[in-house]
């Protein structure tokens, strides 16, 4: 006869089946959870890597980001586009309303150092006291760039129409029209 107890078994103590010395679910939260933390490091760190800008172009000038709302009349709500336009993608003229020589050169040299891709300076058919930048469709935050840059107040900066007193400027999306306001700083 032996005296092993009523409750005892043969496979060791603890009353049930063996799991190498774990608890039967003691292992499988530790490692959810250890899983867990290392996908959430991982996703952060690709996030981070992922939205960082890129190292090339011009860090001067950032690219240009322009927004669009459209309204349509069934009640739906408005869509907003934004399109971020690289100041090398933009080409932009400059032309000189004064009788002060190579001032359109001069701002033409001044923009190309930011990034914008400039065409020829020209002469405009007038004169003119303040300088105004016109902008194509879609290239008014462009437009409103770089008369930042040039020390102009936002109320320089408007619609390019067939008013604009310049010619010749077929195809570009932003025109400066460099007035007198603009010579002191030449």
């Amino acid at each position: 006869m032996t005296s092993e107890s009523p409750h005892s078994s043969p496979r060791g103590s603890g009353g049930g089946a063996s799991h190498g010395g774990r608890s039967p679910g003691g292992i499988a939260p530790v490692r959810a959870a250890v899983v867990l933390v290392i996908f959430v490091v991982a996703a952060v760190a690709l996030v981070a890597v992922g939205t960082r800008p890129t190292v090339s172009g011009n860090a001067a000038t950032p690219p240009v980001t322009t927004t669009t709302t459209t309204t349509t009349t069934r009640g739906t709500a408005p869509t907003t586009t934004t399109t971020t336009v690289a100041p090398g993608a933009v080409k932009v003229v400059v032309a000189n309303a004064t009788q002060t020589n190579n001032l359109a050169g001069h701002y033409t040299q001044v923009l190309a150092a930011k990034g914008w891709a400039m065409q020829s300076a020209l002469d405009a058919a007038t004169t003119q006291q303040s300088s105004t930048v016109y902008y194509a469709a879609s290239f008014q935050a462009a437009a409103a760039s770089i008369a930042s840059t040039l020390g102009l107040k936002p109320t320089a900066v408007l619609p390019l129409t067939a008013a604009v007193p310049v010619t010749g400027i077929t195809g570009d999306d932003v025109v400066v029209v460099a007035g007198a306001d603009l010579v002191a700083g030449a």
